[in-house]
């Protein structure tokens, strides 16, 4: 769950802090800057004709197994959410059977992959995220478009901005692991502390609403030496197998990441049924979630290692408001979060807690905001609200609306002093253990990677923080190594001599 707290206090703090140690500090990766997306600008043009182009183009995706591409003839259709009509792709679902060799596939090439130096696999993935931010800025922006219905400044945050800082940044925490942590050392002894990639596969099992949350989830962990099963949501199909390719074209091995288009039932079922079972990389319901952790629970005596769990789920996320907040900020602030991709974030906002003295202005102010909303197509670039991604997605908001209008106690529409900051500490002290992000007087969406590490709290996930050095430390094995530099010549220790 992630917690915005908005109050009149605004304090800017500026420069940058380093942690120092024995080692060099190396600085972070700028953030990617976004597309040029202007009424007069080339890419504008270029990303209209692109996505004229994906109208006319319904691509066929097979599953991929250690390279090997497998038309299982078990199809489905991936359709553009606001436009029914228009199938953009036609995928091939996985067996049983094709998710098993793509374990054997995986594990066959754990060995020379794990051992491959993390230079060479950074390079790889630096790689993949200049392909993104490159070659394929504007075919990625398109895919996830169409297939997402998400607008163009939406898009451009997730499947371009986002996805390359996740590999960036990856590559940056993984490298300062690689530098080692400072141990003691004593006379004759050499000792350290090593990373290995997991002992066995990766499962990660991405959702429709960020191409991005993709791609982390299937190359985050690669970069550090694991092999990987991904299934994609069924609903983003054609933008994840344009990551998928651009992962082939950047030069990651065969059978390191593996692509599987699947049923969750199937392949959850599959997986958690493997002695080779490492991890599972996971964003979605809750209820999925629980469902994954029951089978991995129900097979724990079969595994050669206990699996790591890493769950992100979403939450209901609230703006909480002070007396103090400035409406326009208040007001600004929770449409940007509850309506930017028709709320379909983790974070997005949907709850708001208002002093009772400034809800008529907040009221008044919100259905004002709320009538100028203009819902459409994302290819009209004057949307803010566009389709949410399916009829499950359409039937599950109706069923909240319709609760709305039923109950007595609900109806529909279109406090305190504080000292320098002293509310601000209260509500934190308060809220401590409510949120695994925490906002002050800014919108509950839009962590940037490097800047605010994502991950929710309670219920909303297991709180690892993607995009950061702790969530790098997740996929990765600490090994510590000790080395005796000096003979031992008796069996006897001193007092005994």
């Amino acid at each position: 769950m992630l917690i915005n707290v908005i109050t009149g206090n605004f304090v800017n703090f500026a420069g940058t802090c380093r942690i120092l140690g024995a080692r060099s500090v190396v600085s972070l990766p700028p953030n990617e800057p976004p597309t040029n997306l202007n009424p007069d600008s080339n890419d504008l043009k270029e990303l209209q004709a692109e996505i004229q182009r994906i109208h006319g183009e319904c691509l066929e995706i097979p599953c991929v197994v250690g390279g090997k591409e497998i038309y299982t003839g078990n199809t489905g259709y991936q359709m553009a959410p606001y436009n029914h009509s228009l199938k953009i792709a036609k995928y091939h679902m996985a067996s049983e059977e094709v998710i098993k060799e793509a374990i054997h596939s995986a594990m066959a090439a754990r060995r020379d992959w794990e051992r491959t130096p993390l230079e060479h696999r950074a390079a790889i993935f630096q790689k993949v995220a200049d392909l993104i931010t490159g070659k394929y800025r504007i075919p990625s922006l398109a895919v996830t478009m169409v297939g997402q219905a998400k607008t163009a400044f939406e898009a451009d945050i997730d499947c371009v901005q986002e996805i390359a800082d996740f590999y960036r940044f990856g590559i940056h925490y993984a490298k300062e692991l690689q530098d080692g942590v400072e141990l003691h050392q004593t006379k004759g002894v050499i000792n350290q502390l090593k990373y290995r990639g997991l002992e066995g596969f990766v499962a990660a099992i991405s959702p429709f609403n960020f191409t991005a949350i993709g791609g982390n989830l299937a190359g985050t962990p690669a970069i550090v030496g694991n092999v990987v099963l991904w299934k994609p949501a069924l609903t983003t199909m054609l933008a994840s197998y344009l990551v998928y390719r651009i992962f082939q074209e950047a030069g990651v091995p065969d059978g390191v990441v593996n692509f599987i288009p699947s049923s969750g039932k199937t392949f959850g079922d599959v997986i958690t049924a493997s002695p080779h079972l490492a991890g599972i990389n996971f964003t979605g319901s809750v209820e999925t979630f629980r469902y994954i952790w029951r089978k991995v629970a129900e097979n724990i005596d079969i595994y050669r290692t206990f699996p790591r769990l890493i769950g992100e789920c979403g939450g209901k996320n609230f703006h909480f408001l002070h007396e103090s907040a400035d409406i326009d900020t208040v007001v600004n602030c929770t449409i940007r979060a509850a309506y930017g991709y028709s709320g379909q974030k983790c974070s997005a906002c949907s709850r708001i807690y208002v002093p009772e003295s400034k809800w008529a202005k907040v009221k008044e102010l919100l259905i004002q905001k709320h009538k100028e909303l203009k819902m459409g197509s994302p290819e009209d670039y004057d949307t803010f609200v566009s389709a949410v991604i399916d009829e499950k997605s359409y039937k599950n908001i109706k069923e909240y609306i319709d609760y709305a209008k039923d109950s007595s106690d609900l109806s529909i529409i279109a406090g305190g002093k504080c000292d320098d900051r002293y509310f601000i500490q209260e509500a934190a002290d308060i809220l401590k253990d409510a949120a695994g992000n925490f906002y002050i007087n800014d919108k509950s969406t839009g962590s940037v990677v490097g800047q605010q590490p994502f991950g929710g709290a309670r219920l909303s996930g297991t709180n690892d923080k993607a995009g950061s050095s702790h969530y790098i430390l997740r996929w990765v094995s600490p090994q510590s190594v000790k080395e005796t530099v000096v003979p031992i010549d008796d069996y006897k220790y001193p007092h005994q001599s």
